[in-house]
């Protein structure tokens, strides 16, 4: 009996040990913000209800996450379509949505990436007032608005709010300067860290200040988008990039993922963003929330 029961337990234990060894790996990359962490949370969770052994390594720089992948030691990463056109492939013809995803998906795939089915949303820059302000200005509905007002206040030297990376990018405040001919100069402009810029817009402590559309503080704070009329900054539209080698080993992998990315759109993104940058709530309890209320087959 008790031969019979140790075979049992090791034809049990290699039963368990073969079907952990039939679930694909999928290496998933995340740089370092909260979007990202959530979208790679997300689709790490739903990628294991399909079978997945999915591992998620976060906190990844841009180059540092593109490199790992060109050299197969990611499989997967959301990427947005601006990044790869400027960062990447240094594309600095201004394109539409469409337009981009095209490019991106012609270059990358020279480099063995593919581009999969989009999300709705885009994560692009734009230029947002303080509540305050807002108020008070409310003529100012685009960044050539803002532009007349501040030439207007000059003598107040009302400050504008920059993270550094964008203040020291030749495709960032330089060619935004040129384009609608700013009067932006050391005067005004008060380079910080990208979090410290929704502080100082929430605190009233500057004019205007430089944020990204799908940050979830911007409902949170109160903050007013302004319009890009002159379309200086590129499209962002995020989407799941993946090693052609690993779509070769696995191909439902691009229909199975289509359905998730369609369930993201500006708004959405929004709102995963604020239950963790505002409501401090933990991306991994936001992610299995978000796939219990929508839940895919």
């Amino acid at each position: 009996m008790k031969t019979t029961s140790f075979l049992l337990g090791c034809v049990l234990l290699c039963a368990g040990f073969a079907h952990a060894a039939e679930k694909p790996l999928i290496r998933i990359g995340a740089r370092v913000f909260t979007e990202q962490t959530l979208l790679a949370e997300i689709t790490a969770q739903y990628l294991r209800s399909k079978g997945y052994d999915a591992q998620v390594t976060g906190g990844l720089g841009s180059t540092l996450a593109r490199s790992a992948q060109e050299s197969g030691q990611l499989d997967m990463v959301w990427e947005y379509t601006g990044v790869s056109l400027v960062s990447y492939n240094h594309v600095t013809e201004k394109l539409d949505s469409e337009q981009s995803l095209a490019r991106v998906r012609e270059l990358d795939a020279k480099k063995g990436l593919i581009w999969l089915s989009p999300s709705k949303f885009s994560n692009t820059y734009a230029l947002a007032l303080p509540e305050k302000t807002a108020a008070e200005y409310p003529q100012i509905r685009t960044i050539s608005d803002l532009d007349r007002v501040l030439r207007a206040e000059a003598k107040d030297n009302p400050l504008v709010a920059l993270d550094t990376e964008f203040a020291n990018r030749s495709d960032g405040l330089a060619g935004m300067v040129k384009l609608y001919d700013m009067d932006l100069t050391r005067k005004n402009i008060r380079q910080m860290d990208a979090g410290l810029v929704y502080t100082a817009l929430r605190n009233g402590q500057v004019f205007a200040g430089l944020v990204y559309t799908t940050d979830g503080r911007l409902s949170a704070f109160k903050l007013k988008l302004l319009e890009d009329d002159k379309h200086y900054f590129p499209d962002y539209t995020a989407a799941p990039v993946v090693r052609q080698a690993y779509l070769d080993a696995h191909p439902k992998l691009a229909e199975q993922l289509k359905p998730l990315a369609d369930l993201f759109d500006d708004e959405t993104m929004r709102q995963l963003n604020a239950r963790v940058d505002v409501d401090h709530q933990s991306p991994s309890s936001v992610a299995a929330d978000f796939l219990r209320q929508h839940p895919l087959n």
